[in-house]
């Protein structure tokens, strides 16, 4: 009899690793470039299996191509170590500008219901891209370098297995404007279910104001004491 449960318990054990292992991962939100879909302090589920990752099982698998309007999870060429999370813009092959705010791809402006304007400073280049006349001292040294080569009659050309990403809250966030493509095989999952969600304060680090930190599902001592400040109607919500 205590075989058998050890036997179970070995099994449960198993395929609970090989769900986080391989299907999906917990992260916490501690930026407000996603705001207002995605907050500080909330916790996700990333399904890692949604897109594929190149293997052989891909063709037999049901999983998608990436598409225009996805959230991403994905490892920036910048920060190799970190995890970020963004919303897919443009495509590979896709032409991209934007014009006072608005994004067009391939001339014709998108619809972005998604999108927020928090309140801040005025800025050409984050609001006109890309912009010849414009720099930013955000834009990293090897983007700036590498962008001139990718532009074209004022639009920027996705190359093909790359992506052009950007934050929902656009004033707030670091992203393909000033770093560059998010290249394909850097792509982990997307943000899948808010599983716990407690208010929280940006890091004063510009690097950890944009990493999803791994979190592994523990620490829940620590989440469960602030049960009090809970974000209940966040709790169980599919990400979309």
């Amino acid at each position: 009899m205590w075989l058998g449960s050890v036997q179970s318990l070995m099994i449960t054990v198993a395929i609970a690793v090989f769900v986080i292992t391989f299907l999906v991962q917990a992260f916490t939100i501690p930026s407000e470039s996603m705001e207002d879909t995605l907050l500080i302090g909330d916790y996700l589920l990333v399904d890692k299996a949604h897109y594929g990752g190149g293997s052989v099982w891909d063709a037999i698998m049901p999983y998608r191509k990436i598409r225009r309007g996805d959230m991403v999870v994905f490892r920036p060429p910048a920060h190799p170590e970190m995890h970020f999370v963004k919303r897919v813009i443009g495509l590979p092959g896709e032409r991209i500008k934007l014009l006072r705010r608005r994004v067009y791809v391939n001339g014709q402006p998108i619809n972005e219901p998604y999108v927020v304007f928090k309140p801040s400073y005025p800025d050409p280049f984050r609001d006109n891209f890309p912009n010849g006349n414009a720099v930013s001292p955000e834009m990293t040294a090897r983007w700036h370098s590498q962008m001139k080569h990718w532009v074209e009659n004022g639009e920027l050309i996705v190359p093909e297995g790359m992506y052009f990403v950007m934050g929902d809250n656009r004033n707030q966030s670091s992203d393909s404007r000033y770093w560059g493509f998010v290249p394909r095989e850097n792509i982990i999952g997307r943000p899948w279910l808010i599983y716990w969600s407690v208010p929280g304060k940006s890091s004063d680090d510009t690097d950890e104001e944009l990493h999803v930190s791994d979190d592994k599902l523990s620490g829940w001592q620590r989440l469960a004491s602030n049960i009090e400040n809970l974000r209940w109607n966040r709790i169980m919500r599919l990400v979309r």
